[in-house]
């Protein structure tokens, strides 16, 4: 996730409304496996974690579908997140694998290495600073990753970590028997007034796009197409498989240098084989969020992996210009029958089924392209139309556009934050000034991508 769309009414936007009033695939899947007996890893990426980790593994504990084992993978940050996770695994009886690395190496090997070195069949990744909130959110995710052996990952509504979300962690049993009745100070609570106000204005910001996103935009998404271009990467359930073979095909070419955000590279690689993302409305976890200080950075990360993606997965974003060739293939199977009798003869269904390989992405695209294409114009066409406004000091239409644009965000924030609509409404207007802030620093990260293309050359990409 990155930023929202800026078009005051945005091509994502438009298809996620045809997608939400058209309605789903109405194919009821008859999946061949069982998704209560799959095998499930937990991987942890944790990088000075000390102060989550506890609360990360509690969340965990509470789990209706519990995982074989819990993969602990410390990046070299020389703290206490191993201790406190080996303590609190010991006295809840978890069966924690612990493995410390010397220096930091980032969350693309640790992805790579548990996809490779063990057997799992799902292989869920949940970042150290998340914390799962749903009690069945692993159980939710397994369940649809297995209605089709088109589904490759799948994850929750992810939403901010806020104080009282960490309060509430603290009284559950897993999180009083690692106390084991000793005194206990959240340390979030022993930072600064200012912090906090920091980290007030982020939450805020990113429970506004977030929403905006998750509950809008990507559930028209997943509506039209039966997917979302990538995961949200910090708790996340894959087919341990599918990534396998992703990692086994692309690290000869790129070695761990996956763009600067490695779901959103997985997330586009498994659209390339013609898999899908699916995201779930009905669990969510939190995640904490940073200073807003370091937004511009996580942004530019978000921003700049996307942009990067699109460059390597060039067929898959020109999907669009192959909608006609498409679209003439399915009227010669319809008219032929060709179409009724291959699905009469299919045993097994599967709601948005679409042949697998990258073959067919590049001869006749893929769906999800259309999101890809669209979402690639908007980011670059939206601040480029605001410069050009700028420059040629079109201040009247520069306002009406604006307003325009804050004004339809505001309302579809308003409506889709049910029981807090008051809430939103306020929140998308105050926010309003630094998401304008991240668009303008968009254009950096454009220009700093145009440079690694066009003038050095640089492909090492890796955040």
């Amino acid at each position: 996730m990155a930023t929202a769309p800026w078009f005051v009414i945005s091509p994502n936007t438009l298809v996620s409304l045809i997608g939400l009033i058209r309605g789903p695939d109405k194919t009821e899947p008859t999946p061949v496996e069982d998704w209560r007996t799959a095998v499930i890893d937990v991987v942890i990426p944790a990088f000075r974690e000390q102060d989550n980790i506890a609360y990360t593994l509690s969340s965990l504990m509470t789990q209706s579908m519990q995982p074989r084992q819990v993969i602990l993978v410390d990046d070299g940050g020389k703290d206490a997140t191993v201790a406190r996770a080996r303590e609190f695994a010991q006295a809840n009886g978890m069966n924690l694998t612990v493995i410390e690395r010397a220096s930091s190496i980032g969350k693309t090997p640790t992805i790579k290495r548990q996809a490779r070195e063990f057997d799992s069949d799902v292989e869920f990744i949940l970042d150290g600073d998340t914390f799962l909130e749903s009690p069945d959110y692993i159980a939710r995710c397994v369940q649809e990753l297995y209605q089709g052996v088109g589904i490759a990952s799948a994850c929750g509504t992810i939403l901010p970590m806020r104080m009282r979300d960490r309060s509430e962690i603290e009284y559950s049993p897993p999180f009083r028997k690692y106390l084991a009745g000793r005194p206990y100070e959240d340390p979030f609570h022993e930072k600064s007034s200012l912090h906090h106000l920091w980290w007030w204005i982020t939450n805020t910001y990113r429970d506004c796009l977030y929403k905006f996103l998750q509950r809008f935009v990507y559930l028209g998404q997943m509506v039209f197409f039966g997917g979302i271009t990538n995961p949200v990467g910090c708790a996340v359930a894959y087919r341990r498989k599918y990534i396998k073979d992703l990692f086994d095909r692309y690290e000869p070419l790129f070695g761990d240098d996956l763009t600067n955000s490695e779901d959103i590279f997985i997330g586009f690689a498994l659209n390339n084989e013609g898999y899908r993302n699916i995201q779930l409305q009905d669990v969510q976890a939190r995640s904490e969020e940073p200073q807003v200080q370091k937004l511009p950075r996580q942004v530019y990360l978000w921003s700049s992996s996307f942009l990067q993606s699109c460059y390597y997965f060039d067929a898959l974003m020109r999907s669009p210009f192959k909608a006609p060739k498409r679209l003439w293939q399915r009227i010669k199977r319809k008219n032929s029958g060709e179409a009724e009798r291959i699905e009469e003869l299919r045993k097994i269904k599967e709601a948005y089924r679409q042949p697998f390989g990258e073959a067919h992405t590049r001869s006749s695209g893929r769906p999800i392209g259309w999101v890809i294409f669209m979402s690639a114009f908007e980011k670059i066409g939206f601040p480029t139309a605001m410069i050009i406004l700028i420059l040629l000091k079109m201040w009247e239409p520069l306002a009406v556009t604006i307003a325009a644009e804050v004004l339809l965000s505001t309302f579809v924030l308003t409506l889709v934050s049910k029981g807090e609509r008051l809430r939103g409404f306020f929140n998308a207007l105050l926010v309003t000034p630094l998401r304008y802030a991240l668009m303008a620093w968009d254009v950096v990260t454009i220009s700093r991508f145009a440079i690694d293309l066009w003038i050095t050359g640089n492909r090492k990409w890796r955040k």
